[in-house]
């Protein structure tokens, strides 16, 4: 689906951006990492197999081709909104981080308030301005 074949509203924006986000947060991790190194000696593993810390994290399913299609499409509307709005697309985009397995926001309104230095409500005020950019960009586009 993509945003012609779609109404465009404030709704719509804010649950692709969620969604994104979500996909996001599950895709695998990948490189090199120091983890491997030092797990990879005798005495660390058996000390972590000693006091229980074998068993693993729960990971959400790798997201399939398409959702990260539709994550590269909605994260590229972004930067629709003005560069000289940074505070509403920082606000806008850390907003659009979804926890994949809890589906709670990883920035909460409160905490966002408090990184920023402003009230909760005018977070959300910005958020809604942002998105409200947003979604007239996609309109002129479409």
């Amino acid at each position: 689906m993509t945003v012609t074949d779609q109404t465009i509203d404030a709704d719509f924006v804010v649950y692709r951006l969620e969604e994104a986000g979500a996909t996001l947060l599950a895709l695998p991790g990948t490189g090199w990492t120091t983890h491997m190194r030092s797990s990879s000696l005798e005495i660390v593993r058996s000390a972590l197999e000693a006091y229980g810390w074998t068993e693993g994290r729960v990971r959400p399913p790798v997201p399939s081709s398409a959702k990260i299609s539709r994550m590269d499409e909605a994260m590229a509307w972004i930067p629709l909104i003005p560069l000289d709005r940074y505070v509403l697309r920082r606000v806008v985009g850390a907003r659009s981080l979804v926890h994949p397995i809890t589906d709670r926001h990883l920035f909460p309104w409160r905490r966002l308030g408090a990184a920023l230095g402003a009230d909760h409500k005018a977070i959300q005020r910005w958020h809604a301005q942002g998105v409200a950019l947003i979604v007239q960009a996609l309109t002129r586009q479409a």
